[in-house]
């Protein structure tokens, strides 16, 4: 039985684990966008997505299987590793990202499935939506109140 995954701060030799399940982790969250998980996403997410946000990392027997990053209350983008998904680690990460800055928001692909139930389990409900010019895909703005007195 693996160990429970510990949350603790990104550092910089997490990039190469990070871009790895970021970009599985994308491929089957974002089917629909071109290139997804690789060439100018994967330079974006190295350059400016990671450098610019306070990232965290879940990791389980000395491998990286989540990565979390805020941009203050915002989730900026939450990816777990294929095989680490729906073991509760994402669920952890979120509730880390909610003992730092209480309510939370995101946006979501609607076509992201998935994620969408994921995050209506913990308690995201949608605000607004719009139209991602660079892929004319809808996005949901998600927001998750505070919660009181949650374990």
């Amino acid at each position: 039985m693996p160990e429970p995954a510990k949350i603790r701060r990104y550092t910089a030799t997490d990039e190469g684990a990070s871009m790895d399940l970021w970009s599985r982790a994308s491929l089957i969250a974002h089917p629909f966008i071109p290139g997804e998980g690789q060439g100018e996403r994967a330079r974006k997410m190295r350059e400016i997505y990671l450098p610019h946000a306070e990232n965290w990392v879940a990791e389980s027997d000395g491998r990286v299987v989540a990565l979390l990053g805020l941009l203050d209350a915002e989730i900026g983008g939450l990816f777990v590793a294929p095989e680490a998904q729906g073991t509760g680690v994402g669920r952890r990460m979120v509730e880390h990202a909610a003992a730092l800055h209480g309510s939370l928001s995101l946006d979501v692909y609607e076509k992201n499935a998935r994620a969408r139930s994921f995050y209506a389990r913990m308690g995201f409900v949608e605000e607004s939506r719009r139209v991602d010019e660079e892929y004319d895909e809808v996005m949901l703005r998600l927001t998750r109140p505070a919660q009181e007195n949650r374990a």
